[in-house]
C-alpha cells in the first residue's frame, strides 16, 4: 500500500493497549522484516521523572526494543523521545531537558553499536512541539527532528512548523 515506515512504541500503545518492551522488541523485528523503517518512541512518564528514573526508563526501553539487532538493521531505526507527561498536554521538555535525554540515547545506541552508527541515528524529540518551541528544540545538537502530534492537526500550525 506504499508505506514505507512506521511507529512502534507510542505511549498511548504501551498505556491504552497495554504493549509491554517486549512486545515492541517484536514489532520492531516484524517491521524491519517486511521492509519497513521505524520510528521507536520511549519516554517515561511524569512520576518516573520526578522520581529521577527517566533516565532508567528510557534505557530499559531502548536495550528490549534493540536487543539482537545489528549494526545494519539501525539504518532503518529512528528513536524518537517523547516524555509521556507532554504528550498532548501542552507541557513540553525545556529544549535543554530534551537535549540532554536525546544526548543520553545517543550514548546508549553508541554503546550498543558504535560511535558512526550513534552518530548517524536520527534522534527525534515529539511531545507538544509547537511552532513557538520548535527554533529552540531543532537548534539542540541531539535533536535530529521533531515527532509533532497535535500541532499537526492545525493546518495553520502545521504549515508553520515546516516554514522552520
Amino acid at each position: 500500500i506504499g508505506v514505507g515506515i512506521t511507529l512502534v512504541g507510542h505511549s498511548e500503545r504501551r498505556s491504552y493497549y497495554n504493549e509491554t518492551d517486549q512486545i515492541v522488541a517484536q514489532k520492531v523485528i516484524k517491521a524491519l522484516e517486511h521492509g519497513l523503517e521505524v520510528i521507536l518512541c520511549v519516554g517515561e512518564q511524569l512520576q518516573q521523572r520526578e522520581a529521577g528514573k527517566a533516565q532508567e526508563v528510557v534505557k530499559e526501553q531502548i536495550l528490549a526494543a534493540l536487543k539482537g539487532l545489528t549494526r545494519e538493521n539501525m539504518e532503518d531505526i529512528h528513536i524518537a523521545y517523547e516524555p509521556v507527561w507532554a504528550i498532548g498536554t501542552g507541557k513540553t521538555a525545556s529544549s535543554e531537558d530534551a537535549q540532554e535525554m536525546n544526548q543520553y540515547i545517543r550514548r546508549q545506541i553508541e554503546e550498543l553499536f558504535g560511535f558512526e552508527v550513534a552518530q548517524q541515528t536520527s534522534i527525534l524529540y515529539g511531545g507538544s512541539v509547537n511552532p513557538k518551541n520548535i527554533k529552540q528544540l531543532m537548534a539542540m545538537e541531539d535533536i535530529d527532528g521533531a515527532l509533532v502530534g497535535g500541532a499537526s492537526l492545525n493546518p495553520l500550525s502545521f504549515a508553520e512548523l515546516l516554514e522552520y
